[in-house]
């Protein structure tokens, strides 16, 4: 049997792999990569850029049907065929950069093919070789998860964020479950592009909101244009042959009885940390549980296992893979000794219309002693009203006694550009006067984020909270 030794192992050759391979190297380790495919990373196979891709079209069209608000008329015809073909043309040569790059590891050696698991603390199988390693990295991702009552409909009826794209064409009608990023993001393109499409989910949440009032704007924005229930009862699911069947009640109290030829599964996804023996390494791990670790070095505990990207299930977007990667590859090369590096400002940003974004710390920690809340509504602002995209809110949560900008949560226009603006405001520790002091240019929709600010400053000089009970942060808020 092959035998490979090696100062890093990483399990898992995506964007946190890849990164961590070369962190590890740069460090002047010699590091392997182990794999068994399908290669190309997540967010150019099967996740940030075909959904994007998915969305443009469904964009194009909307923007087309609007035409009356702005005096003119449009005819869409929407080819599914076409559209998919596009999809995954393009998605095919994302995929294909990175490709390239794979190629060139296997050819050198970098990279072994075959899925791996642990025969002891030092030791992997991985396919046909037997790796000896001094520390590792897990990089291994992430599937989606399907929840109990539809595990058992059959690959024909069943899609998820892997699947979708590789139709031929689009469905005629979708059950998407799950209100979150990947279920509005998907859902909404869907059904601009024509499919009948019905989003269900539980517990009242939707998107990446956490704060109550921005989840019950987003509810009452998106239901205005689709078939969503956030908070549904499941009565039952069969299928046959005319599609997948099924009995639910609704937000309204209704109950319904629908057949979809799809069921699009947007339920999150789950770490890929099953079968690979990480309770032979001697630190408590089980099979499929979250992992404790120190997210400036990405160490579990004291150990000589590093892991990173969607494998931690923290922060699950690709910018932080590449951060957490890098991260864990120079510990790796270095263990025992590593160092601990700052993070980034959180943020992300959902391609929804009107999109939504979250930035800096969550709103779970905030508290009525040390925050005050902004705001600034869409319906009036300027810009926006002159885009017909005047739908959203915008809650930013400033810290009373510091001054500065620590978290939003926006809902609006350009809200992919706006929540750059304040990740780069919180990362660099300004104060709200600070970033008021900086230039808004007329008419922009940046002027509706100087509104939150300026609101949220009328708010810091408030010294405790006015009108009685302070509510803003309470979890029934």
């Amino acid at each position: 049997m092959p035998t490979r030794t090696v100062d890093v192992a990483i399990l898992g050759a995506g964007t946190a792999g890849l990164n961590a391979r070369r962190a590890a190297e740069s460090a002047g380790a010699d590091a392997v990569m182990i794999d068994p495919g399908p290669y190309g990373t997540t967010c150019a196979r099967v996740g940030c850029m075909p959904s994007k891709l998915l969305i443009a079209p469904a964009e194009a069209v909307h923007k087309a049907q609007m035409g009356e608000v702005f005096g003119f008329e449009a005819t869409v015809k929407v080819d599914g065929r076409r559209v998919m073909e596009r999809v995954r043309r393009e998605r095919d040569r994302f995929v294909g950069f990175v490709q390239g790059s794979i190629d060139g590891h296997l050819a050198a050696g970098r990279l072994i093919p075959g899925r791996a698991h642990f025969l002891d603390p030092n030791t992997l199988q991985a396919g046909d070789t037997r790796v000896h390693a001094r520390a590792f990295v897990l990089a291994t991702g992430s599937s989606p998860w399907t929840p109990p009552p539809f595990r058992g409909l059959s690959a024909a009826r069943m899609l998820d964020n892997e699947s979708l794209f590789n139709l031929d064409t689009l469905p005629a009608s979708v059950l998407v479950v799950g209100p979150g990023v990947i279920g509005l993001e998907l859902g909404q393109a869907l059904h601009r592009l024509g499919v009948r499409v019905t989003i269900v989910g539980v517990g009242g949440l939707i998107g990446p909101f956490q704060d109550p009032k921005m989840r019950a704007a987003a509810a009452e924005i998106f239901k205005a244009e689709l078939d969503l229930h956030i908070d549904y009862q499941l009565q039952s699911v069969t299928e046959g042959d005319d599609g997948v069947h099924i009995s639910f009640t609704g937000d309204d109290g209704e109950p319904r009885n629908e057949v979809y030829e799809r069921v699009l599964v947007a339920a999150g996804r789950r770490p890929n940390t099953v079968g690979i023996g990480l309770g032979r390494l001697d630190l408590g791990l089980e099979e499929g549980k979250p992992i404790a670790f120190d997210s400036h070095t990405m160490q579990v505990g004291d150990s000589h296992l590093f892991i990173a990207g969607d494998a931690n299930n923290e922060r699950p977007l690709l910018h932080e893979a590449a951060d957490e990667g890098r991260i864990a590859g120079g510990n790796a090369a270095t263990w025992p000794k590593v160092g601990a590096f700052p993070r980034r400002t959180a943020l992300g940003v959902v391609f929804t219309d009107p999109q939504m974004g979250v930035v800096g710390d969550s709103w779970r920690i905030f508290n009525c002693k040390a925050h005050r809340v902004g705001q600034v509504r869409y319906e009036d602002q300027g810009r926006a009203r002159v885009m017909a995209e005047n739908k959203g809110i915008v809650r930013l949560y400033g810290h009373a006694e510091r001054g500065s900008l620590d978290g939003a949560e926006l809902l609006g226009p350009a809200v992919e550009h706006t929540s750059h603006l304040l990740a780069w405001s919180v990362q660099q520790r300004l104060t709200v006067n600070q970033i008021l002091d900086m230039p808004f240019y007329h008419p922009t929709v940046e002027e509706g984020i100087r509104t939150a600010l300026q609101d949220l400053r009328d708010k810091l000089r408030i010294s405790a909270p006015t009108g009685g009970r302070c509510d803003e942060f309470e979890p029934g808020a």
